[in-house]
């Protein structure tokens, strides 16, 4: 039998039958290791999407993986609690029962009872990557998911590499789509080719500046065009703000890419008009995300680290790093850019429609 307590009542749950329970003030609960690892959740951190994976799978291993995590902690022991139950009065010969004070576990907070401490997290994704892209793909947890809609509204660039592969061309413009078309594709030069990325960057960056609202007579502007802080001020098409080659060994061509407002299938499309323009066809055989605002790969993790200790420590590294860039790029612009004459518009079209008026007579010779 367990050992009679004195006087403190530690007991919370009041409803067991075969025994009469002491009423007594509830204590405080104590503390778990699961809590305070819950606290250092909050934040964003980046994972490296490997190809063939979707972004909710990710999301979901890295959300099991968490909550193993948060619910490996050591319990904490049993609170006690008091009964009154009946036995035998000792020393007495007669059979008469009396109540004694007695110290027992309560059995509510068990883990065999109650279940695990941490059924769901809330996890968001910041930009998403298909299926068939890899890359940085950042995540926000608990209070982080709001910092993911900062990092939206920032109108951040994001880094891809490009491959492309020249002399066929196929229904979703990946390398293995259905076969529509096969050509040649000696003509093409690396000179051929820079001369169009040449042209795609100028007309997006022109699409950048009637995007962003920008009065380019200010000062204020001037500024923000060195620093490479002009963002368009709402939604718009795909704006490339850079693009060069990186490796050139036909049929295989290498493209680094600074976009925003992009989908990969764009990219791979991308790949395809600049086939055309160098008049013959490509594929895209990879779109390969190596930064996402201020997230690089280098703060990317792998799938071995998807646990709770590396995501804590992944997202308390980025927390300063965060709120300085996020700081920046939401700093208040007001007067800085406002909208334009109602004489100047958009072309509709978007900024491609201007590489097709200027792309022919740049490679015809």
């Amino acid at each position: 039998m367990a050992a009679p307590l004195g006087g403190q009542c530690l007991g919370r749950d009041r409803t067991a039958l075969p025994s009469l329970l002491l009423s007594c003030r509830p204590g405080p609960p104590a503390p778990g290791m699961g809590a305070a690892g819950l606290a250092r959740l909050h934040g964003l951190f980046a994972a490296y999407k490997p190809p063939g994976l979707k972004w909710k799978h990710l999301r979901d291993i890295v959300e099991l993986q968490l909550l193993k995590g948060l619910n490996a902690g050591k319990p904490p022991a049993p609170e006690q609690r008091v009964r009154f139950l009946l036995g035998p009065m000792e020393g007495k010969e007669e059979k008469e029962l009396t109540l004694t004070a007695t110290s027992v576990p309560t059995l509510t907070d068990h883990l065999l009872v109650r279940g695990p401490a941490f059924t769901s997290l809330k996890i968001g994704v910041g930009h998403r990557l298909d299926t068939r892209a890899s890359g940085v793909l950042v995540l926000g947890v608990g209070h982080g998911r709001s910092l993911l809609t900062d990092m939206y509204n920032a109108h951040l660039t994001k880094d891809y590499t490009v491959r492309g592969l020249l002399g066929k061309a196929t229904d979703d413009f990946c390398e293995d789509g259905r076969l529509v078309e096969k050509t040649t594709y000696d003509h093409v030069t690396r000179e051929k080719l820079d001369r169009i990325l040449a042209l795609i960057q100028g007309s997006h960056q022109k699409a950048l500046v009637l995007y962003s609202n920008l009065d380019l007579q200010t000062q204020e502007a001037y500024e923000m065009a060195v620093t490479g802080l002009i963002r368009p001020m709402d939604k718009s098409p795909m704006l490339i703000t850079g693009i060069r080659c990186l490796h050139f060994a036909p049929p295989e061509f290498l493209l680094e890419v600074q976009c925003m407002h992009e989908t990969q299938k764009q990219l791979r499309r991308l790949v395809h008009e600049i086939g055309l323009e160098l008049k013959t066809t490509a594929v895209c055989s990879q779109v390969r995300r190596t930064c996402d605002g201020f997230f690089t790969l280098d703060d990317a993790l792998l799938r071995t680290q998807w646990d709770l200790y590396s995501i804590q420590d992944a997202i308390q590294a980025a927390a300063p790093r965060v709120a300085a860039e996020l700081e920046k790029s939401l700093r208040p612009r007001l007067g800085t850019q406002h909208l334009r004459g109602s004489g100047q518009h958009r072309d509709s079209e978007g900024p491609s429609s201007a590489l097709k008026s200027q792309a022919g007579g740049a490679v015809g010779g």
